[in-house]
C-alpha cells in the first residue's frame, strides 16, 4: 500500500491511502486548515512515513505520512512556501522558499526542518510580472551538494556552490537566460555514458547545459512543443536515469495542455498519451523512487491524472480537487481515519 497526498489552493491537502478509491481531508486541529493553501510537498527520501508540506502557515511536518501535521517553529511561520527541496545525498539538510503574498526568501535546515535560517539574497518585494514574487523551484544537484539553485518567477535564476551560503545570479538581460520569470529548474546527476544535464525552464522556453552551467543551449518552446508556449514544470522520475516528464501548456490557467518524455537527458521529446483532455495545464508533478514508473499530474483547474508507466500514458481519477498546487506519494500507508458525517 502507499499513500497519495494532493496539495491545493482551498482545500488543504488530500490524502488517499488506498490508491486513490477514496480520500481525506485534513483534520480541524490541524496547523494547515482544512480549506488552507499549500504550495509545496515533498518525501523524506530516507524516511517514507516524513512528509514537508508548504503552506500559507509556514512549514510544516507529518511524520505518519501526512495523517497528522505540526508547525515547526521558525523564522518561516506565517509565510507562504512555495518549493521544498531535500538534499538526495543527506536528508538532514532541506531547504524552502517562500513568497507572494509574504516576501520571497530562501531558507536552509540541517536537522531535517526542525530548525531553519534565512539565507542571502535579497529578493526585491516586488516585480514586473506578477507583482510580488515567488520561489518556485529549488534543486540540489545530485553529484555535488554544496551546488543549489533556485528560480523566482519573477526574479531570476540563481546558484550557490557553497550550500546556499552566496549567489551568483545566471539569468541576465545580454545573456543566454534572458527571462527572469524562472518555473523549474533540475539537474540529472552523471553516469557511465551521460554527461551531468542541467536544465533551466524560463515560462516560455528551456535552457540545457552538460558543461555544470558554464554554457548553454536554449530554444522558445512554441517551436518545440506543437505551438504551446507555457513552460510549467519537469521532474525526473525518481530512479530512472535520463528520463524526464515535461508539463506544457497554453498559459495560466490555459485551455490546452499536455506531457512530453524524453529518454534522453532533454534533447528530443515525445508527446504522452492522455486518455481524457485536460482542463487546463498541467500544474504539478509527483514521483517517488519506490516505484519510478508510478506517476502523478495535477492539472491548474483540479483534475489528477496517474502514470503507471513511467510517463508514457496516463488515465484521470475519479477524484476531482480544487486549483492543485503540488502532488506526491509514499510507499508509507497512512493511518487515515474518515471524518463524522455531518446531519446538518
Amino acid at each position: 500500500m502507499s499513500t497519495i497526498l494532493v496539495a491545493t489552493a482551498g482545500q488543504g491537502i488530500l490524502r488517499s491511502n488506498d490508491a486513490g478509491a477514496t480520500w481525506h481531508r485534513l483534520g480541524l486541529t490541524e496547523p494547515i486548515e482544512f480549506d488552507g493553501v499549500v504550495r509545496a510537498l515533498a518525501v523524506d527520501p530516507s524516511r517514507p512515513e516524513r512528509i514537508y508540506a508548504g503552506a500559507d502557515c509556514g512549514f510544516c511536518i507529518s511524520d505518519d505520512g501526512g495523517a497528522h501535521w505540526r508547525r515547526v517553529d521558525s523564522p518561516i511561520n506565517g509565510m507562504t512556501v512555495w518549493s521544498i527541496a531535500v538534499d538526495p545525498n543527506d536528508p538532514a539538510v532541506v531547504y524552502a522558499g517562500t513568497g507572494a503574498p509574504s516576501r520571497s526568501a530562501i531558507f536552509k535546515s540541517v536537522d531535517a526542518g526542525e530548525t531553519w535560517l534565512r539565507l542571502p539574497p535579497e529578493i526585491p518585494e516586488f516585480c514586473s510580472g506578477v507583482n510580488r514574487p515567488r520561489m518556485l523551484t529549488i534543486c540540489v544537484d545530485p553529484d555535488d551538494s554544496r551546488q543549489v539553485w533556485f528560480g523566482v518567477e519573477e526574479g531570476g535564476a540563481w546558484r550557490s556552490a557553497d550550500g546556499g551560503q552566496s549567489w551568483t545570479r545566471v539569468d541576465s538581460p545580454g545573456g543566454t537566460i534572458r527571462n527572469s520569470d524562472i518555473h523549474a529548474i533540475t539537474i540529472l546527476p552523471r553516469t557511465l555514458t551521460d554527461k551531468k544535464t542541467t536544465l533551466v525552464l524560463t515560462v516560455n522556453a528551456i535552457y540545457r547545459s552538460t558543461d555544470d552551467g558554464q554554457t548553454w543551449s536554449g530554444k522558445l518552446s512554441s517551436q518545440q512543443f506543437d505551438g504551446l508556449y507555457y513552460t510549467r514544470t519537469v521532474m525526473s522520475p525518481a530512479g530512472a536515469d535520463n528520463s524526464l516528464v515535461l508539463a506544457m501548456g497554453d498559459g495560466t490557467p490555459g485551455h490546452v495542455s499536455r506531457l512530453y518524455r524524453s529518454d534522453d537527458g532533454a534533447q528530443t521529446w515525445v508527446q504522452s498519451e492522455l486518455a481524457e483532455t485536460p482542463n487546463s495545464t498541467f500544474w504539478a508533478l509527483g514521483t517517488h523512487a519506490a516505484d519510478p514508473t508510478l506517476l502523478f499530474a495535477g492539472t491548474k483547474y483540479g483534475r489528477l491524472f496517474r502514470s503507471n508507466d513511467g510517463g508514457v500514458s496516463w488515465q484521470k481519477e475519479w477524484r476531482e480537487f480544487s486549483e492543485i498546487t503540488a502532488v506526491t506519494w509514499t510507499p508509507f500507508t497512512a493511518p487515515l481515519v474518515a471524518h463524522a458525517q455531518s446531519t446538518h
